[in-house]
């Protein structure tokens, strides 16, 4: 009978600890990347051996009672829910994130992420350095110290589109056309175009002057019929002040039809930036770290480092949604463009898996587990009293 009371005792000790699992599971229903863990349950059957430390299995005196198994961490994927942070990140897939923190790697499925002030991408709130994949496939750290400035660049071409009218009397101008001297400066062109009865018909004479109203140069713009002679399809300026040549192109389909006085020429395309400093850090939709500066440029620094497990039962879940590799398991280091890990997406966060209606139905019969081995305490604890009773009456 003090065997039976030892029994109830493990059922109550067992299902008190898949009660704190199952509290675990649910009070985490709304932790990112937080992954549920299963609730089962082992027999114990035969006698412990003399150091009470093993079972041995072919004992016939009956079972030793229940006690808690080895939970199992659920990596079924949660919910991918938007936010407003580029920073954000989640993955559409098995993979894991890839941290460093000094000597030690650790594993993420999802997070928010910052630039601290040496320049890497970390977790909020800690040290862990988000890892890219360098030139051998091996996880480094992500900083954006060495691109926080984008170079400027001289413009060097003015493209046009479109027409100008052969029968115009008056004459025609593109203001605002913004170029660059290769020290990023600013300056702001104006191209006039007027017939040049002088040159012969279909003769146009371009004028550029600047801002200020300075003439950076005059030259001839010919047409043979509607279309651009190939001898002045492109008519280059310089600003010797400022030390850059600009070539005005007119050589992408720019026509000269009768219009009447409606001129409908514009620059399509202008190349040339000034210095750009970081606006925005993100992942585009390669799964690489790109950096978006103020002069609309941007620029990838490397690859998202995701992590593939053979056997993710070998990683153990810590605070923050952070994994760390236990088991001596197989694991590689993957690109998001590699089928097998799934993509890195930014401006998500993965949503705790927990399934609440699981959780109940786990937690009703932990209950039921629960009250029933209590009664074979109680009752056991009845039985011991009768046999008392029987001495007390003899």
């Amino acid at each position: 009978m003090f065997g039976a009371i030892y029994i109830g005792l493990s059922g109550l000790n067992a299902y008190s600890k898949g009660l704190q699992q199952v509290s675990n599971n649910v009070t985490n229903l709304n932790t990112s990347g937080f992954k549920s863990s299963t609730v089962s349950f082992q027999n114990y059957y035969g006698a412990k051996d003399s150091g009470g430390l093993s079972y041995t299995p072919n004992d016939q005196s009956g079972g030793n009672g229940v006690g808690i198994a080895d939970s199992k961490l659920s990596f079924q994927q949660g919910e991918l829910r938007q936010s407003d942070r580029d920073l954000d990140l989640a993955i559409d897939g098995t993979g894991f994130l890839v941290l460093l923190d000094g000597t030690e790697t650790l594993y993420a499925r999802t997070g928010s992420f910052e630039v601290d002030k040496d320049g890497y991408i970390v977790l909020s709130g800690t040290d862990y350095h988000l890892a890219a994949l360098d030139s051998s496939n091996h996880p480094v750290a992500l900083s954006v110290d060495g691109a926080r400035t984008n170079p400027p660049k001289a413009t060097t071409t003015i493209k046009f589109a479109d027409n100008l009218s052969s029968t115009a009397t008056n004459a025609f101008a593109i203001s605002d056309l913004t170029v660059y001297d290769g020290s990023g400066g600013a300056h702001v062109w104006k191209v006039s175009f007027a017939k040049d009865a002088d040159a012969g018909a279909g003769a146009w004479k371009v004028t550029v002057t600047d801002d200020k109203g300075v003439t950076i140069g005059t030259k001839s713009l010919k047409f043979v019929g509607s279309t651009v002679d190939p001898a002045t399809n492109k008519l280059d300026f310089t600003d010797a002040t400022a030390g850059f040549t600009v070539s005005l192109d007119f050589s992408g389909g720019v026509t000269s039809y009768s219009s009447g006085e409606i001129s409908t020429l514009r620059s399509a395309s202008i190349d040339g930036q000034a210095v750009g400093t970081i606006t925005t850090v993100t992942v585009n939709s390669k799964g690489r770290l790109e950096i978006g500066y103020s002069n609309s440029q941007k620029h990838e620094l490397g690859a998202i480092a995701i992590a593939d497990f053979r056997d993710p039962q070998s990683l153990e879940q810590r605070t923050g949604g952070i994994f760390a590799q236990t088991g001596l398991g197989s694991r590689e280091f993957l690109n998001s463009e590699d089928p097998r890990v799934g993509q890195v997406l930014s401006k998500r966060l993965e949503a705790s898996n927990v399934d609440l209606s699981q959780q109940f139905g786990d937690l009703i019969l932990i209950q039921r587990g629960f009250q029933a081995a209590s009664q074979i305490v109680s009752v056991s604890n009845d039985m011991i009293q009768q046999l008392f009773g029987i001495r007390g009456q003899g």
